[in-house]
């Protein structure tokens, strides 16, 4: 019998209900690690201006709750009174690309970096995106977060186009 890798990778095999019950296994090993493994890769970010590296941490990727989580933070909401609904008035982009910066940083990382309370007081900040704010510049921002969506698993779309190619 083939596994269920060999055969979902043959084009033109169809599957049976047989076929996916002696993979069970295979599939629900294959949904377990998955799982288990999408907080395992991480990147090296390093902070340098001018060839001086200032410092360096480490992102992971974000899910989608996360991801909504802080669109979340980073939107004020009115209650609309007609309706009684809540509904998102404003939109801060810079702190929601500061916030994707910040939950996407190893957790030890954020400790010792962004929540670092020294560097809140000198800073005059009360938050940890607030402080990334304060110490990166915008173009510093959009290469991190490029990196925290690669690992995220978008693809950059010249990559998608070429894969759809040579499917």
């Amino acid at each position: 019998m083939a596994t269920y890798e060999e055969l979902v990778h043959e084009e033109n095999e169809e599957l049976t209900n047989e076929d996916y019950l002696a993979m069970e296994n295979d599939i629900l090993r294959g949904l377990l690690d998955a799982a288990r493994d999408k907080d395992q890769e991480t990147v090296k970010i390093e902070v340098a201006r001018n060839g001086k590296v200032y410092f360096s941490f480490r992102v992971r990727g974000l899910t989608e709750e996360e991801d909504e989580a802080c669109r979340e933070q980073a939107s004020k909401y009115v209650l609309n009174k007609r309706t009684g609904l809540k509904i998102r008035d404003k939109f801060n982009p810079a702190k929601y690309r500061s916030l994707l910066i910040y939950h996407a940083t190893v957790e030890e990382d954020r400790k010792r970096l962004w929540d670092n309370q020294e560097a809140w007081k000198k800073l005059n900040v009360v938050a940890g995106w607030q402080l990334i704010d304060k110490v990166l510049l915008a173009g510093e921002k959009d290469a991190i977060l490029a990196k925290i969506e690669e690992i995220s698993g978008f693809k950059d779309e010249n990559e998608e186009i070429a894969d759809l190619k040579n499917s």
